[in-house]
């Protein structure tokens, strides 16, 4: 099976928070799965950094890909599908980068792994 990871899903799988679900959890740790993080998401956590809004989580440049690398998670890029695909998104929600998840979701066919119930709003697979 491959998943996409939202952003919180990542963060806590990465603090062993335990509000990431245990659906989650075993999703994320079952090594035949490919479990994928968006470029989107490494914008929005640098975005959140700049802003001190998220604080210890190191340098982007050196720690998350070790970190991807760690814990088996490929990175997907953004492509110009997934860009396109955002335009014809109803406004469920209004967030850009989990729109672009959404969207990224939908054109790779994959579920996504998140919290945020509003992504079933849009035909999305979620893994919670």
């Amino acid at each position: 099976m491959r998943a996409l990871i939202d952003t919180h899903a990542f963060i806590w799988w990465m603090d062993a928070n335990p509000r990431l679900s245990s659906r989650a959890r075993e999703a994320l740790a079952n090594e035949p799965n490919e479990c994928l993080f968006s470029i989107a998401s490494v914008w929005e956590m640098a975005i959140k950094i700049s802003l001190g809004r998220m604080l210890g989580r190191g340098r982007l440049d050196r720690d998350l890909p070790e970190q991807l690398a760690a814990n088996g998670l490929a990175l997907l890029p953004i492509s110009l599908a997934h860009v396109t695909r955002v335009a014809d998104l109803p406004f469920h929600h209004r967030d850009p980068f989990d729109r672009l998840l959404i969207a990224q979701a939908l054109v790779e066919g994959v579920p996504v792994v998140t919290v945020d119930e509003v992504f079933n709003d849009y035909g999305v697979d979620r893994i919670w």
